[in-house]
Parts: C-alpha cells; structure tokens; sequence
C-alpha cells in the first residue's frame, strides 16, 4: 500500500477569501508549503500575506484570474507545486481542472474527474441517486421548451435549478405556471455566467423543508465514513446563513438511516476525498435526496468543532494515497457548534449587497469560539467576489450554550464602514423559534420583517446621551488618541460654552457642551444632561462611564468624515455639523439626486441594459440590471416616464455616484 503514497510538501491553493486563509492554516499545521494566487483586487488579501508564496494571476475578470485554468496550471509549474487544493467555488467542481491535473502528474485535493462529473450535474446525480435507492422528489429534464411541456404534470409550487449549480446560486421557486417562462431563462443566463452551463431542470418544490445534509470521507482503497449531519435549513435565497451540528431535528434512528444511504451512494461511485451528500427532510422526517458536493463544503467547521477532525487535513491525507486514518466507530458527535456567515448586505433594504471600505474590523476573541475569515484589518471589500467575508462558529456543550456564545460574540464582532448582517443572525439566533427549533427552509421568509423590527426596538433602548457622548469623547479628543493634529479641526470653533448640532441615523440633536478636560465631558444632549468620564483607549475602542454607566463602544470614520459608532452590536451613523466636510461640494448646492436622475444603489457591474434613448417606459419596467456580488439587481422606473439619456453600457463598472439613466417622468392623467 505505501508504493502508492506520494509526498506532499508544496500546495497552490486555487481559491481566495476565507477559505484560502483556512487551508494555509492547515497546511502550516503539517509543514506543507502554500502557495497563494491572487487577481489585482486581493493584492493586498489576508490569504496574500499567509502564504508562504504568492503568485500574481492577472488583472482581468474572473474569467480571466480565478476561473483560468491554463493560467493557475503555469503557475503550478513555476512555483514547483506538487499538488493543488481548490477550496470551494470558482474550479472546485470543475473536471477540466482536475483533467489538468492528471495530465500534469499533479495531485488534485479532491475527488476524481469521473465523480465530479457524476455528481456536479445535477440532473445525472438525482438519477444515479434513483439507481443506487435513494429517495428524490419528482423532477423534470431535458430543454427549456421540454420543461414547459411537462411541467403540468408536476404539482405547483416548483424549483427551477441549475445543473450546474451550488452554492444557492442558479435556484428559483415559481408558484404559478404563468411565471415559468421568464424564471426559467433569468435562472439559465444566471447558471451560463456562474457556472458555465446553461443547463436548468425542474423538481418538485416541498413545503417547509428541513435541509440536512451528512459529511462523508472516502479513500482510493473503497473505504467510506461519514462524519455526521449538519442542520442547514436556515436560509435566505437558498443560501445557507446558519449551519449547526449535531441537528437538533434528527431521531438518532434517522439519523443512522441517512448517514447509511450517505456512505451508500459514496461507496457506489469509489468516491475519494471529502464530500456532502445533501437531503431534503420534510415534516415527518422523510428524507429525499437533493444533491452531492464534490468538495469541502462553507459549512465544514461546525463538524470539525463536534468531531475533532480536520477535514482539510483529511483531504490532503487522501490525496497523497494514504488509507482513512478513522473507523466509522471511533467518530461520535461531542457538545454543538452553530456556524453564523458573515455577509457584506444591508438587511434592512431587501439584503442589499454592500461593497465598499471596511474602516474598522475587530474580532472578538474566547474559548470555544472559531473565526474563518478573509480579512484581519479595514481593506477594500470588492462587489465582483461573493458577499461571505468570514463565518463565526461557536462551541458549546449543549445547543442553549453553543447559541449564548454565538450571540455574546456576534455584538462584539465590529465591522464599519460597510453594511453587514452581523445583527440580523443575533436576532436571528435569540428568536423562539429558533431556540425552540420550530425552523424550515422558509424562516427568514416567516421572520425577516419581525427580526428587523426587533433590532430597531433594541437600539431605541440606547439612551441618545450615550452614543452622542461617546462620539465627542472621540471626536474632541482625537489629538490625544492620535488622531488629527490640526485643532481647529478638531474641535471646530470653541466658545465658554460650547454648542454643536450632531446629526445621528439622519436626526438632528443639539448638544450643549459645559466642560471638556482631562478626559471628562459634561453637558446637555437634546436638554439631557449627561458626564462622561474616559479610562481607556485603544484602536477604536472607548471604555468610558456616561452618567455613572459603562460604556464600551467602538469608532471609525470613513473618507468623508462620517463615523460610525457601535454599541452592543447596534451600529450609530453620526456627524458633527460644525465641522466642513471636504469631499462635499457646497458652493453648487447640488446633491447630484435631481427629479428623473437613476443612480446605481451600490458599487457593481452593468450587465443588461433594456431601453436605449427616447424609449417610452411603464411603472416598473426593468430599465437594467446591475450584478454586485453575484447577485442581480433590477433597476426599473418608478413611474410612466420617457428615456432621456442612458449614460452606461453593458460591461461598465458603476458605484453609487454613477448616473445610469435619466427620465423624464409623463404627468399623470387626473
């Protein structure tokens, strides 16, 4: 057995983000070198600077870096790479790669062509699944004009899926028949560009589904384990944003039935290497068969957190020829872990993709608490890359513990600068139903607008004397805490009694400052009085008492003099009025907002323009779409109105200050 055995001392990781950072740390845990690849945008990436080597791919579009495996194959030549770990998206799934690799005589750390091709589409997955006896729900496949042919003989409401797809991406739910159509090629076009596979099919839609799925581990020597179950039925567009482990659904009977048909199915197609095998489990815990991933999955740390096992360490242990190192009896599930991604989106506007400048970044730091993630300090968060930026994973020896942990780490997890989701899923978590685990695939559907509300009514609890003073301690402080050493900017104009207007989330409140010195503000905000007293600073951190409370709070502010402010995981927008601004032009007095003006509403590419100018436009007429994070977003009239000018092509990279269209609006008949 051990002729067999290659040596793995060198890896190109094929991958950025997260997941590159979570490889190299393995990898120097076994003393392999690593080798990074990086596009102009990730010059300055976390994974860049982990590496023990990186490689430049080029400063093109993903086509062109990330998804290029002609180029990251010359790479692995250069650089001496004996073997390549592809991660998770971009080329993880793709069987050219791994064809590269062969020809190369270059370990690829994942399953063979065969498999992937297998079971990456798919359509000819669900049918394998139907050989080898596992249950599926009832689907249709062929071309789009088969589908529509067909789709009568299943029941409504459906599933369009990409073949190709993974990840959340390429799925779309149609309710009624006459939306089949358009949904149909929306979710085709979307699949050709992600996945380079237009293929789509159709399957029978469940109702307030459980999603679970089982980790598997296979050897070149027919060996197969599985490593349990994760619960990934909370989602947002069949995307999954909380995973946990073990799944607080299953009856130990079901679940040794699932991880059974699992290792069945592996065992049938020789598969090597880590895996998923995914279920749909409906309300009587029958479970049907839904897809496999031929790759490490986003959600793999909550099984490393239960199980002990490293399953980056796994792969690469299966990759250079060597047996499983684990029997299926040695594996048990210890205590629970909850995983909660960490997107760039603005929940409150419909999850917004929100691209742009983190100014501040502070992890929290405690014992059973796990951080993947792609960034360590304020950086650039692009809007051509997906929107995780990290996952936080917590460790408890009961679920209640596990969820506890992960809330308490969430509030003290701060990114400013960009929009996150970070107090959503600590509503999210702390929700009863949730607790409760009364969950399905349709919870953020159910829940969304109430988890929204709730984080407004607990930021009201905040007393407006606390973020305010908290604020000016920094502000009016910043020389000491070394800031700004310009004082006439820093304080703005001085008087025996100080008077500022401070705007704060768009409301304006008059502050009235009595005495400022030695760390110590007193004075009156909207007429309340309040004292604020400093005891310590440090990157961004205030701990401070105002009027006899402690107060932790963390500041930033970003290019154009803004900052933000965080609280107990509530982030406070504020700005002195005092003090001029210098990116804003106030002699013209024009916001760049006039009547009939359309502005992209966040920084992304143009890649469908429908009118051209002087075409004539109804309420709700797509006028473009603009993708920002792998995510389409409509731009559509808001009224009858004509096209003046449309200012961008297709192709074109636009940010917020970027005029798309200009209307003008038909007066309404009365």
């Amino acid at each position: 057995m051990t002729e067999n055995i290659r040596n793995i001392n060198k890896v190109l990781i094929a991958n950025r983000g997260e997941i590159a950072v979570r490889i190299i740390r393995t990898l120097k845990k076994m003393n392999i070198a690593s080798v990074a690849v990086f596009s102009e945008a990730d010059r300055e990436s976390l994974h860049v600077h982990m590496a023990d080597e990186a490689w430049f791919l080029g400063d093109g579009p993903l086509s062109e870096t990330y998804l290029n495996i002609e180029r990251i194959m010359d790479i692995v030549s250069k650089s001496i790479s004996c073997a390549i770990h592809p991660g998770y998206g971009f080329l993880s799934e793709h069987p050219g790669l791994v064809s590269a690799c062969e020809e190369a005589n270059i370990i690829f750390i994942g399953p063979d062509s065969r498999s992937i091709k297998l079971m990456g589409n798919k359509i000819a997955a669900r049918e394998f699944a139907v050989e080898c006896g596992l249950p599926v729900t009832m689907g249709i496949t062929g071309t789009k004009t088969d589908i529509m042919e067909n789709a009568h003989t299943i029941p409504f409401p459906v599933l369009v899926k990409a073949a190709a797809g993974g990840g959340g991406k390429g799925m779309r739910i149609v309710r009624e028949p006459s939306e089949l159509q358009h949904v149909l090629e929306t979710t085709s076009r979307e699949a050709s560009s992600y996945f380079g596979d237009g293929s789509v099919y159709l399957e029978q839609y469940i109702e307030e589904p459980r999603h679970i799925e089982i980790q598997v581990l296979g050897d070149h020597y027919g060996n197969v384990i599985h490593l349990f179950e994760r619960e990934c039925s909370v989602q947002r567009r069949y995307q999954k944003i909380i995973e946990e482990s073990p799944s607080p659904t299953l009856t130990p009977e079901v679940r040794a039935k699932m991880g059974a048909a699992a290792v069945a199915i592996c065992s049938k197609i020789a598969y090597r290497s880590a895996g998923t095998i995914e279920f749909l489990v409906d309300k009587n815990l029958d479970f049907y068969f839904l897809e496999m991933n031929t790759r490490i999955q986003v959600e793999h740390p909550v099984t490393e957190m239960v199980t002990g096992v490293d399953l980056v360490e796994e792969q690469i242990h299966i990759a250079s020829g060597e047996p499983l190192r684990y029997r299926q009896d040695e594996l048990q599930q210890k205590g629970h872990a909850i995983e909660c991604r960490i997107y760039a989106e603005n929940p409150s506007k419909n999850f917004m993709p929100s691209p742009g400048w983190i100014t501040l970044y502070h992890e929290p730091q405690m014992l059973g608490l796990r951080i993947d993630s792609a960034i360590d300090r304020p950086q650039q968060v692009h809007s051509f890359f997906d929107p995780m930026i990290s996952k936080l994973i917590a460790y408890g020896k009961t679920r209640n513990e596990a969820m506890n942990k992960a809330t308490h780490a969430l509030e003290n997890y701060i990114i400013h600068g960009i929009s996150t989701n970070i107090s959503y899923l600590n509503q999210m978590l702390k929700h009863p139903s949730f607790v409760v685990n009364k969950i399905s695939t349709k919870f953020c559907d159910e829940h969304t607008i109430e988890l929204l509300q709730q984080i407004e009514k607990q930021k009201s609890f905040i007393q407006t004397s606390i973020p305010i003073s908290s604020f000016l301690m920094f502000d009016l402080n910043k020389t000491k805490l070394g800031g700004t050493d310009n004082l006439w900017e820093e304080i703005g104009y001085w008087r025996n009694r100080m008077h500022l207007m401070i705007q704060m989330d768009g409301n304006a409140y008059p502050v009235d400052i009595d005495y400022l010195k030695d760390g110590t503000i007193k004075g009156k905000a909207s007429g309340i009085p309040f004292e604020a007293r400093l005891n310590h600073y440090a990157d961004g951190k205030l701990n401070l008492e105002v009027s006899g409370r402690p107060v932790e709070a963390y500041v930033s502010y970003d290019s154009e003099g803004h900052a933000q402010l965080s609280i107990h995981g509530h982030i406070f927008n504020l700005l002195r009025n005092d003090l001029l601004n210098d990116s804003a032009d106030y002699s013209s007095g024009d916001t760049g907002q006039e009547n009939g003006s359309l502005f992209a509403p966040m920084p992304g590419k143009v890649i469908k323009v429908h009118v051209q100018d002087g075409d004539e436009v109804k309420r709700g007429s797509i006028l473009l779409v603009v993708e920002a994070m792998k995510m389409e977003n409509n731009i559509v009239a808001t009224n009858h109105a004509k096209v003046d000018k449309v200012n961008v092509k297709e192709g074109d990279m636009v940010d917020t200050k970027t005029q798309l269209i200009h209307l003008t609006e038909f007066e309404q008949k009365q």
